[in-house]
């Protein structure tokens, strides 16, 4: 691995470990669905607009997907920004399961209220079908504000309001993760596997739609 790149893998792991280190540390606060949707929007906000000029800000495997469908990054770069973005997310919930509480084990249960799961009543399909869809608009804002040479720059602002409000529909259904590394840190720190492949599938299956449509069919053409 090249210095560049790893440089840019550094500055996702630190982006995505604070996603789901501010978002599931919110939650154990009990801020109601508003502060749960601002608490992860804002970070986003922040840390998309801390790490683009570094690496793009992506903080979330669903994004570089739908970037590697609608050809804006290579493969390889792909690989590493997912794998470092999973590490950011399990080194989150790793740490948050050992502060959270006075014994592991309580943390553990907190982290695992935290980790995404589908509500009463929403079935496997269901929720992958939710998740789809709001990782759908997530990616999408992402190449309107943010790819796309035609863009306002206005930083991470748009794409954390798309996940504040992507939360406040999806929270109290899926937990709106549309992120693969919001589910699966703190899933590995606290045993809390519930339904987990929708959060790679639905996220996955958006983000490459979003990257379908907007990076092959809106997107501005190089002339």
């Amino acid at each position: 691995m090249n210095q560049s790149l790893l440089k840019q893998c550094v500055a996702e792991l630190i982006g995505t470990f604070a996603l789901i280190f501010i978002g599931v540390g919110a939650m154990n606060q009990s801020p109601g669905l508003l502060g749960v949707a601002l608490a992860h929007g804002l970070t986003i906000a922040v840390m998309v607009s801390a790490t683009a000029g570094i690496s793009g800000g992506h903080l979330n495997p669903a994004v570089t997907f739908g970037l590697l469908v609608g050809k804006q990054i290579d493969a390889r770069k792909a690989v590493a920004y997912g794998i470092a973005q999973l590490l950011g997310g399990v080194m989150a919930g790793v740490l948050l399961v050992n502060l959270l509480g006075t014994a592991a084990q309580s943390g553990g249960a907190v982290v695992a209220a935290g980790t995404p799961d589908l509500m009463t009543g929403i079935s496997p399909v269901k929720g992958t079908l939710i998740e789809a869809v709001l990782t759908f608009f997530l990616v999408f804002v992402v190449y309107g504000t943010a790819v796309d040479p035609r863009a306002p720059r206005i930083g991470g602002l748009a794409i954390g309001l798309t996940v504040a409000l992507d939360v406040l529909f999806g929270g109290p259904l899926t937990g709106a993760a549309m992120n693969p590394a919001r589910a699966f840190g703190p899933a590995v720190a606290s045993a809390h596997w519930n339904n987990h492949l929708v959060y790679w599938i639905g996220p996955l299956l958006g983000g490459g739609v979003a990257g379908v449509v907007y990076g092959n069919c809106l997107i501005k053409q190089d002339k």
